[in-house]
C-alpha cells in the first residue's frame, strides 16, 4: 500500500515524513500542494487539515495531519521493517526516555529554531521584511537550547538513549536549514557536531 503524502517536497513538515517513509521502506507518493494558489487553504484541504497547514496523509482509508504523529504511525504501522524508530513497546524506561526527548525537540528545539527560519528563510521568499532585532534574539536563544542539547549528547550517542529514534530524524527539516540564518548547529560544540553529522548524513535525509 503507497502511502499518498499530501503536502509539498520543500515544506519542511512534509521532509519530515517522506525522511521517515523512507528510512522504514515504505512506498509513497507525494501529491504536490500548489502553494502560488494556497490551495492548503481551501475549503477541500480544510475538510482534511483544519488548520490548513501541511501534510496530511491517506493510508488504507485513514486520514492523518500533523508531521510527528504522521511519522509516529508510520514507525508503529511498518515495526519491523527498515530502520526500527520506536522503542519497544514493553520497555518502560525506553518509552519515557523517548517521550522526553519528543518534548525537548518540541518544546524547546523547534519553537526558536522554526521561528527564525521564518524570519530569514520565508519572509525574504514572501517579499516580507525580517525582524533584525528578533533574529538576534533567537539567534541568543538557539544557542542556550544547543548547549542543553550538549549536556544530553555528552552522556548518550542520541537524544533518546543510544539508538536512533524518530526524535532524531525529527530535527533535520528545520535544523539543516539553520545555517541559512547564520546560526551553525554545530558550532563549537562537539557532542552536537558528532550527533548532527551523524542523523544529517543519513542515506534516507540526503536523498529527501
Amino acid at each position: 500500500m503507497t502511502v499518498k503524502i499530501h503536502g509539498h517536497p520543500q515544506s519542511t513538515c512534509t521532509r519530515r515524513v517522506i525522511c521517515v517513509c523512507k528510512e522504514k521502506n515504505v512506498p509513497y507518493e507525494v501529491i504536490a500542494v500548489d502553494w502560488a494558489k494556497m490551495e492548503h487553504k481551501s475549503p477541500e484541504w480544510i475538510a482534511k487539515q483544519p488548520f490548513g497547514q501541511m501534510p496530511w496523509i491517506e493510508d488504507d482509508g485513514l486520514v492523518i495531519y500533523e508531521s510527528r504523529a504522521i511519522c509516529k504511525y508510520i514507525a508503529l504501522k511498518y515495526r519491523g521493517q527498515g530502520t526500527e524508530l520506536l522503542p519497544p513497546s514493553g520497555d518502560l524506561k525506553a518509552v519515557a526516555l523517548f517521550e522526553q526527548a519528543a518534548s525537548v525537540e518540541a518544546f524547546n528545539f523547534d519553537p526558536a529554531v522554526s521561528e527564525i527560519v521564518a524570519e530569514k528563510v520565508f519572509k525574504p521568499m514572501r517579499g516580507a521584511q525580517t525582524d533584525d532585532a528578533r533574529v538576534e534574539v533567537l539567534k541568543e536563544t538557539i544557542k542556550a537550547k544547543l548547549q542543553g542539547y550538549e549536556k544530553i549528547l555528552s552522556k548518550q550517542k542520541y537524544v533518546a538513549g543510544d539508538t536512533l529514534t524518530l526524535v532524531d530524524l525529527f530535527h533535520l527539516p528545520y535544523g539543516s536549514m539553520l545555517e541559512n540564518t547564520g546560526v551553525k548547529i554545530d558550532q563549537e560544540i562537539p557532542n552536537v557536531a558528532r550527533w548532527w553529522k551523524d542523523i544529517s548524513s543519513r542515506e534516507a535525509w540526503k536523498s529527501t
